[in-house]
């Protein structure tokens, strides 16, 4: 009987509640919506969390090593990147991190959407490519996150 309890109230936790984060001001935000070229031989990155499913967890994501923040839902940080070179981002899941490699060619916007899935003890997330119209139109509606500290090492 505990088990099952258990098993209910670690997948509720999952699919409902919201989590928060630091988020930048509304202006900051709605200039990062104008999808105007990255600086000099830059590429941008998009990186953003739409939904509600899994509203509870924050989930952690880097650029080549480096935090950019925590996610919640219906967030999306920006992040430019040198332009030419491969990137890694990653998020974390339940037992590992998730990567995604990208070539980034200068001058172009890329979107990156994490997802969060269910796991065996806590939801995990993964990070997939989007196609530049859907990523606007995902993007458009989300506000622009504080970069900050992660929540792993």
């Amino acid at each position: 009987m505990f088990s099952k309890l258990a098993l209910v109230v670690v997948t509720s936790s999952v699919l409902v509640g919201c989590a928060s984060v630091p988020m930048e001001a509304k202006d900051r935000s709605e200039l990062a919506k104008k999808f105007e070229a990255p600086s000099g031989d830059k590429a941008g990155l998009y990186i953003y969390r739409s939904g509600s499913f899994g509203g509870a967890l924050k989930k952690d994501v880097w650029v080549n090593g480096q935090c950019i923040g925590e996610t919640a839902p219906n967030i999306f940080f920006y992040e430019e990147v040198d332009g030419g070179k491969e990137h890694k981002v990653s998020t974390e899941s339940e037992f590992s991190p998730n990567d995604l490699m990208l070539k980034a060619e200068a001058g172009k916007h890329y979107f990156i959407r994490q997802y969060i899935k269910l796991g065996v003890f806590v939801g995990g997330a993964g990070v997939e490519l989007v196609d530049a119209e859907k990523g606007k139109e995902d993007v458009a509606k989300l506000a622009l996150a504080k970069k900050g500290a992660c929540s792993q090492p």
